[in-house]
């Protein structure tokens, strides 16, 4: 979602100056929201104004929206949390949230949701490679030299299952602990 407040809002305009489902008594709720909490985006005057009875709600929306604009980006994302508290299925039919769910929609971009975290590309023969080697390092940790003598056979066995270079490892230890 790169796009700025502002710009969604210019974007959304023109659909939210049509949309039926923001009345009257909707619009008043938001410039009674965007006047109690941030007077500073929209002063006790322009508030009064812009809730004129006389004037259609379609205009008033245009004006407002208009205002809004001018105040910037953050009077503008104000705009937008308002209009998600008090009209959430309006906010939710805007053009801008429309397209960021499309983006989001797992149906239409299946290979987004699909996409694997590929950690190791070897298989699993790499992976019992290494557990292994892990157990064959545990193995000679466990078994130290003062008890090798008794486990020697133990890590001979242990070693049947790893691959070469472990196996010539964990022999060439026990053979080596065997001699002295």
């Amino acid at each position: 979602m790169g796009d700025s407040f502002h710009e969604q809002l210019i974007e959304d305009s023109d659909f939210l100056k049509g949309d039926r489902r923001l009345d009257t008594e909707l619009v008043d709720k938001l410039i009674l929201q965007l006047n109690r909490i941030y007077p500073q985006i929209l002063s006790d005057k322009e508030a009064t104004k812009f809730r004129n009875l006389d004037v259609p709600t379609s205009v008033r929306v245009g004006e407002l929206l208009a205002h809004l604009q001018g105040k910037g980006e953050e009077a503008c994302r104000e705009f937008y949390r308002a209009l998600h508290l008090h009209v959430e299925e309006v906010y939710y039919s805007l053009p801008t949230r429309l397209r960021l769910r499309d983006i989001l929609d797992p149906l239409k971009y299946p290979g987004v949701y699909n996409q694997k975290y590929v950690l190791n590309d070897r298989g699993p023969f790499f992976f019992l490679g290494c557990f292994s080697v892990a157990v064959g390092i545990a193995l000679l940790y466990y078994y130290s030299e003062a008890k090798l003598t008794g486990g020697s056979r133990a890590l001979g066995m242990a070693a049947l299952g790893l691959k070469r270079k472990a196996q010539e490892v964990l022999i060439w230890y026990t053979e080596e602990s065997l001699m002295k």
